[in-house]
C-alpha cells in the first residue's frame, strides 16, 4: 500500500471514530430509580421515584423526585455555583452554594477514577460500556455510559467529570452504605429552554445548609 493510500485509510478510520461520537450540549434524560429494599420497607411511597437530568451548555439541572420530597439542583459551571431547591409537602427551601463550595465539591469528585470493563449492553437504545468508579475513600460503584454520547460540559454532573461518556445507568452510594440504581428510560436530544435553569425569586425560604440540618 502506498504512503498516500495508507494516510487516506488512517484518516478515514479516525474520522469514522470521531463521527460516531456525538458531542451533546442540550439534553433531557429521564431515569427510573431502583431504591434499596430497606428504604422501600421504611416508606413504600418512595417506590416509583425518578431522576431527571437536563443540560444546556454550561447549565445543568437535576430533579430527584422521591414522591414525598422533591430535590432540584441547579448547577452553573460557568459561574461555579449551585442552588438546591427542596419541596417537602409544600414546605419549600432554597440553599445556595458559592464558588468556594463548588470548587471544594468538584475537587472531591475529580478524585473519582473510572476503569472501563469489557461488558457492553444497551440502555435506552444506546450501546453502553460498563465502568467501575472508585471514590477517594476506596468505595466503588458501577456505571454504564453511552459510548457515542459525549457531554460538551464535563461538569454537568460533577460526579462523572472523569467519565468518557454520558452515564445511562449507574449506582448512587447512600450514607448507610446501600446503593440506589438509576436507569435511563428516555433520552431526548433537543434545545432545552433557558428558563429551566432559572433560580426562583419567590416561593422558597432561603436557608443555609446548617439551618436546614437543624430543622
Amino acid at each position: 500500500m502506498s504512503n498516500r493510500l495508507l494516510l487516506t485509510f488512517t484518516f478515514l478510520c479516525c474520522t469514522g471514530t470521531l463521527l460516531a461520537q456525538r458531542v451533546i450540549s442540550d439534553a433531557k434524560i429521564v431515569y427510573k430509580m431502583e431504591l434499596p429494599p430497606e428504604q422501600l420497607q421504611m416508606d413504600a411511597m418512595l417506590e416509583g421515584s425518578t431522576f431527571t437530568q437536563y443540560m444546556r451548555g454550561p447549565l445543568s439541572r437535576i430533579d430527584m423526585n422521591f414522591n414525598i420530597v422533591h430535590y432540584t439542583y441547579l448547577i452553573n459551571s460557568k459561574d461555579e455555583t449551585m442552588t438546591t431547591l427542596i419541596d417537602q409537602h409544600g414546605n419549600k427551601y432554597l440553599i445556595r452554594a458559592g464558588k468556594d463550595q463548588y470548587e471544594k465539591d468538584l475537587k472531591q469528585y475529580e478524585g473519582i477514577k473510572f476503569q472501563d470493563q469489557e461488558e457492553i449492553k444497551k440502555v435506552a437504545g444506546y450501546d453502553c460500556r460498563k465502568a467501575i468508579g472508585t471514590m477517594p475513600d476506596g468505595k466503588t460503584f458501577e456505571v454504564y455510559y453511552a459510548i457515542d454520547l459525549v457531554p460538551e460540559n464535563k461538569q454537568y454532573n460533577r460526579r462523572f467529570v472523569n467519565l468518557k461518556g454520558i452515564p445511562l445507568e449507574f449506582e448512587i452510594l447512600t450514607k448507610t452504605g446501600s446503593k440506589t440504581r438509576v436507569i435511563a428510560v428516555k433520552v431526548e436530544l433537543y434545545p432545552i429552554p433557558a428558563s429551566y435553569f432559572d433560580v426562583p425569586k419567590t416561593g422558597y425560604k432561603e436557608v443555609s445548609q446548617k439551618e436546614l440540618q437543624n430543622m
